[in-house]
């Protein structure tokens, strides 16, 4: 197993979209993950892929079929997943349940879209990625600078942060 480089999976989500300023619609048109490691000066080796290019709201079982498959095929022992917020928490389950032993798998995403300007995209792709070399095997969700196991976050949809769930 590689623990030299990182593969970086993109499923889309609000990180990837792009405004029509015509009739003022999100859609995807090219990932930016690419060029937000250029831009934020990555010295890493990563292995950047998309998968697919789809609002974590519109995923099915399919989608996150081609998730858990590329992250078992992965032959490095680090993977950072961009994702849609609303469906992140759902996809980091069906990961931790797929039973993927030995990898550090780190979902996140941004609640404004990166060619906004003003996202939280690019932070949280630095921090996910920190995460996803330090971190011991598992999954986890970064958003905001913070890491949680899969089985102890939720996105509170009233503040628009991400939160421990408090038993």
């Amino acid at each position: 197993m590689d623990n030299s480089s990182i593969d970086v999976f993109v499923t889309g989500g609000t990180f990837d979209k792009n405004y029509n300023l015509i009739n003022g619609e999100l859609y995807f048109e090219n990932s930016s993950v690419s060029s937000m490691f250029e831009r934020g000066r990555s010295q890493l080796r990563l292995n950047i892929k998309t998968l697919m290019m789809v609002d974590s709201l519109d995923m099915t079982t399919s989608h996150r079929d081609i998730i858990i498959n590329a992250c078992k095929k992965s032959k490095t022992n680090r993977i950072l997943i961009t994702h849609g917020t609303d469906g992140m928490v759902a996809t980091a389950e069906i990961l931790a349940k797929a039973n993927i032993e030995g990898k550090t798998i780190v979902l996140t995403g941004a609640m404004i879209p990166y060619k906004f300007g003003s996202s939280d995209g690019f932070f949280n792709l630095g921090s996910a990625v920190a995460f996803a070399q330090m971190l011991p095997a598992g999954v986890y969700v970064v958003m905001n600078g913070r890491y949680y196991k899969w089985d102890n976050v939720r996105k509170n949809t009233n503040t628009g942060f991400f939160e421990e769930v408090v038993r």
